[in-house]
This record gives C-alpha cells, structure tokens and sequence, in this order.
C-alpha cells in the first residue's frame, strides 16, 4: 500500500491517541513520508516545511483510524446462513466481497481482522488493496472454516450430496482436523477459524451451551496451524468450548459469553485477545422479527447478550486484551453500520468512550499483531488517521455517521472522508 509522501499536518482538534490515555487538547500530527513524526500538543509541535499539506480538523477529533476484529467481507447482508454457500457463485461473492472493503474503509476502517470467509477470497482481496487496486482496510487474513461433524456449520442435509468445502471444512476426528488445517496452509492466510461451540442461532441441535469440536479435533489444528506459522482463533460462547480452546493453544477468543474465573484465569495467564462480536446479539433481538427470527432464537441471543457483556466487564477489569466488531454482514447488522458496536459498547455494555475507542484501535492492532504499525497515533507508526468532527468522547455515536468523518486515511493517504478529495485509484 503507498504511502503519502512529503508532509501532512493535521492540526486544530483534540488528539485521542488509542492508548487509552486523556484526550489532548488543541493537538497536532505531522506525518512525515506515510509515518507518524509527532503526535502531541500543538505547542510542542516541531516546525513543518511550507509546503506541507494541511487539514483542520475544526476543533473535532483527531484519533487512530478504526480497527474491525471480527470483519466477514464475504458475507452480504444474508439473512440465513445457508444463503452463503449454495446461492451465489464465487466470482459474485468476490465482487460483493470488494463493495464490502470499499464500505468499511468509507466507515473510518482502515484496517480489519477477518473472522472467516468463503473459498480463499480474502487472501486475494488483500493483495488487491495492498496494490492499491481497490480500496479497502489493511486485511489479516481468514480463510475456509473448521467444524466438527454435526455442528453449527454443517447444515446442508446428507441427501443433497453437496459439499460445503467453500465457506467451511466439516471434520470428524483430529486426523480430519489436521487435513482441513492443512489445505488450508495451501491457501496462504493467516488465521485459523474453528467452531468449538454453537451459537442461539441453532437452539434445536447446536445452541450456545453445546460443543461442535472435540478437544482432541481443537489441540490438532492448533499443532498442525502453529507448525506452518498460522494463528488458531474459534467461536468459543459455551464455558466448556472457551476454556478447551485456551487449553487447546489458541490464539485468541471469538465471543467468550459464558467466561468463568478458570477461563479468565488462562486468558490473561496466557495473554489471549478476545473479539466479544457483543453487539450483534442486541441486534438480533430488536430487529431478529423482521427477518424471521423464532422467539426461541430471540430468547437465546438475549441471554448470550446478558452473559457476553459481563464477560467483556470482567476481561476489562482484569486488564485484558479486547478488540471490536463482529459479524456485520447479516440482514439485521449490514455493512456500513460497524461502528454502532462502539456506541452499544458505550451505552449497554459500560465501557467508557476512552475504553471503548482503545478496543476499537490499539485491541484491534493487537489481535492483528501489528500494533508496532497501526493501532495508536504514536511517533513510528502509519499515519492510519481518522479526522471526525465533533467530540467523539462525549458522543460517541457520532462515528456512525460517515458524514461526519472529514478524512480517513492510511499511510497519510486520504482516501476517504468529506473534508479533503480523496485519492484516485
């Protein structure tokens, strides 16, 4: 991805860092050549060159651009599951995959942790924005995911005789487990993403409470990923399948709803992130009916809702690693709405602005291991830079509303926003 060169001042708006410390006021950031030079008090400013570029800020926000945790590209606004795998070809999915990044980066997103996708899409997304082909957030990448024979993700009946090796590998025994791992290895990614529970989406068979993988199936992909250098995350809301996957090696937690004191105990002991995804349980519970949702599910994605953000309070309190988002992509959490998971963590879960800003960047930047690059607006790092008007700490809500973000930029490249043109590309 290129990077802006010369220099850019970005003065007069109070600075949120992403470290989770006071905002300053009255703040100014030189990106010197795509990097951070200086982030600080605009009397402390070193002098800029003349012909720098300049933006105001208008006394709003200067903060770090946002971070999604848990971004499925290839999901467009379904309201079944099954509308993935069967309906639609790979080339459709991977043009909606495109509008998709386009959307989360126009959302002050500039970058995105994949939380699983169909075929090998997003390996390939990636590339396509680091070139600058298309715009889109810096992407770690997901691929195909890893199910157990039975559970949350195998749901095309046996007598259909389709397979289901585009969206996810269904495994049944570790051997299967190292196999699926395996190809894919092949196809170049960088995260593992297993089922080790269900979800109150499928409250018949596989509800929240229930396993879909066994310990054995978790601890052999985590060998076989970790040999070949791949990272091992899981949709983990029973307390059983949370505390199996830490056990197992994983590299971080989906969800953690039911989180007891053994399970936080191995989190931090092990320094485990976590990507609550929270908010889109209070979403299907408002807006579930609408899209057909039983009251079964509704009564499932309530009590996950309730245990999820005592979890996030607790893994909070104890000085744990968190990053935001989660499964935008569905009819009731459509693309282009990411950053209402800040407002409810702010307003339902209680988190402070401060707290919840410090998920959503240096969190995020963590579970992506880049927070040396991205994450925080510290001198050394890309001048990823979210311009927004107005004070974000007393409203934060205002980041849902794209107009409202007068620059978005990665590497000091404006490529979004209503203040400045963007970059063609």
């Amino acid at each position: 991805m290129k990077l802006q060169p010369g220099t850019t001042v970005v003065k007069n708006g109070q600075l949120v860092d992403g470290t989770g410390k006071p905002a300053v006021p009255n703040a100014t950031i030189i990106i010197t050549d795509g990097m951070i030079s200086y982030a600080g008090p605009t009397a402390d400013a070193p002098p800029a060159p003349p012909e720098a570029r300049v933006i105001d800020a208008g006394g709003g926000t200067i903060m770090p651009g946002l971070i999604e945790a848990h971004i499925h590209l290839t999901y467009f606004n379904v309201s079944e599951l099954q509308d993935l795998d069967i309906k639609f070809p790979v080339e459709y999915v991977t043009l909606q995959s495109a509008v998709n990044a386009k959307t989360a980066l126009e959302c002050g997103y500039t970058a995105a942790r994949s939380g699983g996708c169909l075929h090998n899409i997003d390996v390939w997304m990636n590339k396509a924005i680091e070139e600058d082909m298309i715009p889109g957030p810096r992407l770690s990448t997901s691929g195909r995911e890893i199910c157990g024979a039975g559970g949350l993700m195998d749901w095309n009946p046996d007598y259909r005789r389709i397979g289901m090796e585009g969206i996810v590998f269904i495994v049944n025994g570790p051997e299967q487990a190292r196999t699926a791992v395996r190809k894919l290895v092949k196809d170049g990614i960088e995260w593992v993403k297993t089922y080790p529970t269900g979800d109150a989406a499928s409250p018949d068979i596989n509800d929240h409470h229930t396993l879909c993988m066994t310990f054995d199936e978790m601890h052999a992909v985590v060998a076989t990923a970790h040999n070949h250098g791949l990272k091992v995350t899981g949709h983990c809301r029973a307390t059983e399948g949370i505390r199996n996957a830490l056990k197992a090696g994983y590299d971080a937690i989906e969800h953690g709803t039911f989180m007891d004191d053994e399970c936080l105990d191995l989190l931090l002991k092990r320094n485990v992130p976590m990507c609550p995804g929270l908010g889109f349980e209070l979403f299907s519970v408002q807006r579930g009916k609408e899209f057909g949702l039983s009251q079964r599910v509704l009564d499932g994605h309530q009590e996950t809702l309730e245990a999820g953000a005592e979890s996030c309070r607790k893994v909070l309190k104890a000085g744990g690693t968190m990053g935001l988002g989660g499964d935008y992509g569905f009819a009731w959490t459509p693309h282009g709405t990411y950053a209402q998971e800040l407002t409810f963590f702010v307003n339902y879960v209680g988190f402070s602005p401060l707290d919840t800003i410090k998920c959503a960047t240096l969190g995020g930047a963590k579970m992506m291991g880049r927070e040396k690059e991205i994450g925080t607006l510290e001198a050394g790092k890309l001048g990823d830079v979210l311009v927004v008007k107005g004070d974000v700490l007393k409203d934060i809500s205002i980041l849902e509303n794209r107009d409202n973000l007068l620059a978005v930029m990665q590497g000091g490249v404006v490529k979004a926003g209503t203040l400045v043109e963007p970059a063609s590309f």
